[in-house]
């Protein structure tokens, strides 16, 4: 049941107070305050029951019946045809001789707001490596450090923050606190979703190699090969420095499409996840406490956790099953 976002009470509360009154005899005044609405609401509830019985109790859209001075059907039409034409909404307003913001509206509860809705919908590509090691997914997600708490969550709603923190003017010249930011460098195995994270202090090319070698050195551990990573094009993956560190692993390097995030999609998929049962999954104190949690929400993500993709199977236990399948390769 879907109810008013401000309702002061379900269709069973308000078939209660209403039975108060026909059947039991309150008084109007009597029944509205014990319910807690104004004696106004109390006999709309009223009317509308003797009128529809119980559905007349139900909520009901707040939109208006009829709106006068509404954009007749057929002028929509024509604003959709100049539309598919790939004219711009000011192209459109001057050509029919009508407001910008009317134009603007119109395309947008048709949903061609954006030019890019003209295009057909990209169709899903979705792919997986056969094997553990083909392609390793890296990226980087930033995080707001915690210093004595953060959010209503921690403090409660409606506390005011008295401490004294540095402040700056942000580029809007808006004044927010320099408690600065970490960096969580995640890397995912494309054929099991093995995971390795590290929340490090930035995401410069040097920090990014380091991550990359002892990411490398975990999936070893775990008998994978990496052959080829998957980065974004952010500047820490383009750099002399990662091409260096990569061709001493012996590691191919792939990037995405500009403007193309879905191309990382496992990275992608999986920070979401980790923001979600990690990050943003409990109350901490300070950024430290939020780091020593780490290790063990990954090694329940890794062992424990059944992923959707994988019929259920955690990675590791994906990863065994392909390590005892897989009679061509090594990978112990």
């Amino acid at each position: 049941m879907k109810l008013h976002a401000n309702a002061r009470a379900c269709p069973h509360s308000r078939l209660l107070v209403v039975r108060r009154v026909c059947e039991e005899g309150w008084t109007l005044a009597a029944a509205a305050e014990a319910a807690g609405v104004s004696v106004r609401t109390l006999s709309k509830w009223l009317r509308r029951f003797r009128e529809e019985g119980g559905q007349g109790l139900l909520d009901r859209s707040s939109a208006p019946r009829s709106v006068p001075n509404r954009t007749c059907e057929e002028r929509v039409a024509v604003i959709a045809a100049l539309r598919r034409l790939r004219m711009t909404g000011a192209e459109i307003a001057e050509t029919l001789r009508m407001p910008l913001s009317t134009v603007s509206a119109v395309l947008t509860r048709i949903g061609l707001g954006k030019l890019s809705r003209l295009e057909p919908p990209e169709p899903p590509n979705r792919y997986e490596r056969r094997l553990p090691g083909e392609l390793v997914h890296i990226d980087v997600k930033k995080l707001g450090r915690i210093k004595d708490g953060a959010g209503k969550r921690f403090v409660g709603e409606g506390v005011r923050r008295t401490h004294n923190y540095a402040r700056r003017d942000d580029g809007a010249g808006v004044r927010r606190l320099t408690v600065g930011w970490e960096y969580a460098h995640v890397c995912v195995d494309d054929a099991t979703r093995l995971a390795y994270v590290e929340v490090l202090e930035d995401e410069k090319a040097v920090t990014a190699v380091a991550f990359l070698r002892r990411a490398v050195a975990h999936f070893a551990a775990h008998g994978i090969r990496v052959e080829k990573v998957m980065t974004d094009n952010g500047s820490c993956y383009r750099g002399l420095v990662h091409q260096l560190a990569r061709r001493t692993l012996g590691v191919k390097h792939l990037r995405t499409r500009p403007y193309r995030p879905r191309t990382n999609g496992k990275a992608e998929r999986f920070i979401r996840t980790l923001l979600g049962g990690w990050a943003y999954g409990a109350i901490y104190h300070d950024s430290e406490e939020r780091r020593s949690t780490l290790n063990g929400w990954l090694d329940f993500y890794n062992r424990r956790r059944p992923h959707g993709s994988l019929s259920h199977q955690p990675p590791l236990q994906r990863l065994e099953a392909l390590t005892r399948n897989n009679l061509a390769g090594s990978y112990s």
